[in-house]
């Protein structure tokens, strides 16, 4: 520090004064007039664990009269050095543990300070000359001094440890300490059985008294921790009998009998007289021998199985087993099927069985359309001498997949080049039957349910499908502005996962009169054939003709037809002289011939000074049965087609 005083002389500084303390002193260098350095000097060593900090007081004063003084304070902070080593509480500790100590468990703790601080004082403790034994059995902790159990104990393989253990801080200073752990002795050992000699299978018919195996029974500990007896249960065929030297005999009591009971279980228990008493059991297995006196038997005395067609060549499709009481070779089953045949073929053809497992394969792709189940005989013999067998029956059903499409029967595709058309009054009133789209589905259950709907027209919202009916109906009035011509596109979709659909294209024709449907009909796109310029020349002349020459013949028809409407207020619609009907009109389905719907509509013909002209009252949908006959076929071909699709476009039978 520096001290100045601006006097001369006499008056200026003249000397130092440092407060009472053991260990500091000033002193002053002699130096000229100006500013004064006086020195701290250390007159006795520092002891931080003692004194930490010292509080100076250090007075300057001149030689004037009145002397003046001027004061500092000095504060001196002692700093640590390790000049202090760690320090056991106690130089020796003593403890005592059982030896059932679970491992982990704390056996006790040593401590050692250090009275110095920082890092100085961090003390760290270790093992010192231990064995490997003792570094396998105990574990320290290294900063707490806690000393645990790193395995079991055991009083029989040693009773006494004893450890060195030291305390070191962090410059290196240490101390040492003893810990002897004594272990006291339980009763932790259970009594030991060992089998020295024995059978696995004894023969039914062996007689009472044969020794079935023979073992001893020790127990590590000591007195009565050591004394064992032997037991096993009342309820079995079978007796201990003890020998010399802690030795036991098992010995059967009573005829065996395997059809009773196969194989035994015999448990064999052993316990000390220790407090509390411990106990071991052993478990001794014993098979009886059997003769070949019971066949293979099926848990059921039929089976069900459900397979789904289209299957997989090959697929594993049930598995049948047997069971045989008897053992080795006597229990060993073998799997066949009964010589059989289906439809001509032999069953070995369709099915085949694994003979050791009992395994079915199916070798074809079954049809649930070509057949629906299967019935057989699996066979199965045991390896005995001679060999038993059984038997028993296995249905195999086939499940319906939705694997055919939608067939639609009506209206069907033209086969002899002509459009089947559809025919609507335009003074038809709304719900008015147009035709229905009838269609059939080889699959069963949900996969044949149809659904119907209108996945196209040409004037959308004029017509409507019935989503279970397939029935096409008007859904408003038609109107003049509506096109005499319609094309509508019906969906039919089934109930099946994934579903399956088919559409067809329903050609209507609206109209009021002859020339206007015959007209419309003329419009319709035909199949291009290698005479079809001759055919469209005649069909030119055939519409001039037929409006004069047929207008008698319709109306000769149509008054014959009336009178038995009058009669029977149901218009019967005749096929006569329809030759040129599509196909569609009827339908097979394998080979049989059935007659479908038919909607009929009352039709009336007037003549008058402008022409003629078909009318359509009301529609009446009687359902009748009408038979058809062929045209004439005296009359030329083109004729004859002609006249049955003008018939056609009058009378609609389906």
């Amino acid at each position: 520090m520096e001290v100045y005083d601006p006097d001369v002389g006499v008056n200026s500084l003249q000397g130092f004064k440092l407060s009472e303390n053991s260990h500091f002193s000033v002193d002053m260098p002699k130096q000229a007039d100006g500013p004064k350095y006086p020195e701290l000097v250390l007159e006795r060593a520092l002891d931080r664990e003692g004194e930490a900090i010292h509080q100076l007081v250090l007075t300057a004063m001149d030689g004037g009269d009145p002397v003046r003084t001027g004061m500092a304070r000095i504060l001196v902070t002692v700093l640590d050095a390790n000049d202090n080593a760690p320090v056991f509480t106690q130089p020796v500790y003593r403890v005592s543990v059982p030896e059932d100590l679970p491992v982990g468990t704390p056996v006790l703790s040593v401590n050692a300070t250090d009275q110095d601080e920082g890092l100085h004082s961090e003390v760290t403790y270790s093992f010192v000359r231990i064995t490997d034994k003792i570094s396998k059995t105990f574990c320290l902790n290294v900063l707490t001094g806690e000393i645990t159990t790193s395995a079991n104990l055991d009083y029989e393989d040693s009773s006494f440890y004893e450890l060195d253990v030291e305390a070191r801080d962090r410059p290196g200073l240490q101390d040492r300490a003893k810990v002897f752990i004594t272990i006291l002795d339980v009763n932790d050992n259970v009594p030991e059985v060992v089998v020295t000699s024995g059978s696995r299978s004894v023969a039914e018919s062996t007689p009472p008294g044969t020794v079935i195996a023979l073992f001893q029974v020790y127990d590590r500990d000591s007195g009565p921790n050591g004394l064992v007896t032997c037991s096993i249960s009342r309820s079995l065929p079978f007796e201990l009998e003890k020998s010399v030297d802690n030795y036991y005999r098992l010995v059967t009591n009573t005829v065996l009998d395997r059809e009773h009971v196969s194989m035994y279980n015999i448990t064999v228990t052993a316990t000390d007289e220790g407090r509390p008493p411990l106990s071991t059991e052993i478990l001794i297995s014993l098979n009886v021998a059997d003769i070949n006196d019971n066949s293979p038997a099926f848990p059921h005395s039929s089976y069900s199985v459900y397979i789904p067609e289209n299957n997989p060549r090959g697929a594993s499709i049930f598995a049948v087993t047997a069971y045989d009481p008897d053992s080795r070779e006597n229990a060993q089953v073998t799997y066949s099927l009964a010589e059989d045949t289906i439809q001509g073929v032999p069953l070995s053809s369709y099915i085949s069985i694994n003979s050791d497992t009992g395994v079915l394969y199916a070798l074809l792709s079954f049809d649930y359309e070509q057949f629906r189940d299967l019935q057989l005989r699996v066979i199965a013999s045991d390896s005995g001498d001679p060999p038993l067998s059984s038997n028993v029956s296995l249905s195999i059903f086939v499940l319906d997949q939705n694997d055919n499409t939608p067939e639609i029967l009506y209206p069907a595709l033209p086969t002899d080049g002509s459009t089947g058309v559809e025919l609507a009054p335009r003074s038809a009133e709304p719900g008015y039957l147009v035709t229905k789209v009838v269609a059939v589905d080889r699959d069963s259950g949900q996969n044949a349910w149809l659904s119907y709907r209108l996945l196209k027209a040409s004037e959308p919202g004029l017509f409507a499908v019935g989503l279970h009916t397939g029935e096409v109906r008007t859904a408003r009035a038609l109107l003049d502005r509506d096109a005499l011509k319609q094309s509508l596109v019906v969906a039919v979709q089934d109930h099946g996962q994934p579903p399956l659909s088919a559409t067809v294209t329903l050609t209507v024709a609206v109209a009021d009169s002859i020339p206007d449907v015959l007209a419309d009909l003329g419009s319709l796109e035909i199949p291009h054939h290698s005479d079809t310029s001759g055919l469209t020349l005649y069909l030119v002349v055939a519409v001039a003709v037929v409006s004069c020459v047929f207008l008698a013949f319709v109306i000769v028809l149509l008054a014959l037809r009336l009178r038995r409407w009058h009669k029977s207020h149901m218009l019967q619609a005749s096929g006569g002289g329809l030759g040129g009907m599509p196909a569609s009109h009827f339908v097979g389905v394998d080979g049989v011939r059935a007659f479908l719907q038919t909607y009929s509509h009352e039709v009336s013909l007037t003549a008058d000074s402008r022409g003629s002209h078909v009318i359509f009252p009301q529609p009446n949908y009687a359902d009748t049965l009408i038979s058809q006959e062929s045209c004439g076929k005296s009359e030329p071909l083109l004729i004859q087609e002609d006249i049955c699709k003008e018939q056609d476009s009058f009378v609609q039978v389906r």
